[in-house]
């Protein structure tokens, strides 16, 4: 009986099948002990033999089947099943001692009934503990065994303990130590399985990777290839000129989110530099300084919150960009082991946080996106006032980086 430990569902799954088969087998084996009980009772030359009676052997056969029966039913019992195999080993102790105390001792040919026990408990339980319960048999054989055929001389009574204790202790070594091969193995065919798995999931991120950048980055670049021709054509035009100038910034977000999503799947997502990347694109298409400030080591965050971080940075520029009007744009971040601070400030024009009209859900989506990797979003603003975004994270508190978000 070891000490829980920390397992994966799929660990857990398969122990517990592994338990119920050798459960099984077990039951099985006591059938067949239970069907060798059985005739010694009803062969009377046999019973002679123990100097017993049926008075005497049916309540033990009883004691026997019933433990044998109930451990059965109990053992799929996913907190009881173990406790139930563990306790009717026990209770088949008692019944071998109550046997060999009465046929021999030491002598008994009911002894090597023993080292079948220690096998099942080998089996069910397998840890070096298991021989305790069989070797303290030991000494209680020698001290409750009784009659004439129970007075064995000191010397061979030393002897016999002793090769039941090495027999014992060899059955229990051997399956403990097969049993141990055998998780290794388990282990090591798990551990290969998810490095298949990692590296099928690597190679069709390169492949999508390849696709996107072949296929969507060169429609794109050839859409801001046109647009700029088209923008010399339409110098004359302003209405026009401005149509094609917003059709290819566009053109140029889509191209950079496509590029971003190929380092996320290529695993080169770096913080810093798309944080620099995206003040210096808003700068340069909106005539509008964005200062990035950053301070601090990037600590250990998930795939999840690096891009959490991004993401929200992204919303806050393309809102002030939109609906702010402002002279300046302030970005800083502040890196600790302990905590990630992102804030952004604009000089622009402000809004009331309680009164963002209908169908604009950039504010809920930050929030959103923050309580996702256990972060909290913070905004503070008023009409004229300017407006400042606060995003706090705990390194490490984000989601699994496996479902992250393009």
């Amino acid at each position: 009986m070891t000490a829980p430990v920390q397992i994966s569902s799929r660990e857990a799954l398969r122990l517990r099948e592994r338990f119920l088969t050798r459960a099984n087998a077990v039951f099985y084996a006591r059938v067949a002990c239970l069907c060798l009980g059985a005739a010694l009772l009803l062969v009377p030359t046999w019973r002679a033999l123990f100097a017993s009676d049926l008075s005497r052997g049916v309540p033990v056969y009883a004691l026997f089947f019933v433990s044998a029966v109930a451990s059965r039913v109990v053992a799929p019992h996913p907190r009881h099943g173990r406790w139930a195999m563990f306790l009717s080993l026990i209770v088949d102790l008692v019944v071998l001692l109550s046997l060999v105390s009465v046929s021999g001792g030491l002598n008994s040919p009911f002894m090597a009934g023993l080292v079948l026990l220690t096998i099942f408990f080998a089996l069910l339980f397998p840890s070096p503990v298991a021989i305790v319960p069989p070797f303290l048999m030991l000494p209680l054989v020698t001290a409750t065994a009784s009659g004439e055929a129970g007075k064995t001389p000191l010397l061979l009574s030393v002897l016999l303990v002793s090769l039941h204790a090495v027999l014992n202790g060899v059955a229990v070594y051997v399956i403990v130590y097969l049993t141990g091969r055998e998780e290794k193995d388990a282990r090591e065919i798990l551990e290969l399985e998810a490095e298949l798995k990692k590296l099928a999931v690597v190679e069709e991120r390169n492949r999508l990777a390849r696709d996107i950048h072949d296929g969507t980055g060169a429609a794109l670049s050839g859409l801001i290839i046109q647009s700029e021709y088209l923008q010399t054509l339409a110098k004359d035009k302003p209405e026009l000129l401005s149509e094609i100038t917003e059709l290819k910034s566009a053109a140029e977000e889509a191209i950079d989110e496509v590029r971003r999503a190929l380092t996320m799947m290529r695993d080169e997502f770096e913080l810093i530099p798309q944080l620099e990347n995206a003040c210096t694109n808003f700068t340069t298409r909106n005539r509008l300084p964005a200062e990035l400030t950053v301070d601090g080591e990037v600590p250990a965050l998930t795939d999840e919150q690096q891009l959490t971080v991004f993401r929200i940075l992204q919303e806050c520029l393309t809102n002030i960009a939109k609906h702010a009007a402002a002279q300046s744009v302030v970005v800083e971040v502040k890196f600790s082991d302990e905590e990630v601070t992102l804030r952004i400030r604009d000089d622009g024009k402000g809004f009331d946080p309680q009164k963002t009209p209908r169908h604009h859900y950039g504010l809920q989506n930050m929030r959103e996106r923050a309580r996702k990797i256990r972060g909290r979003v913070e905004i503070e603003s008023a009409p004229g006032e300017g407006t400042e975004v606060r995003l706090f994270i705990t390194p490490g508190g984000g989601a699994s980086s496996a479902q992250q978000p393009m």
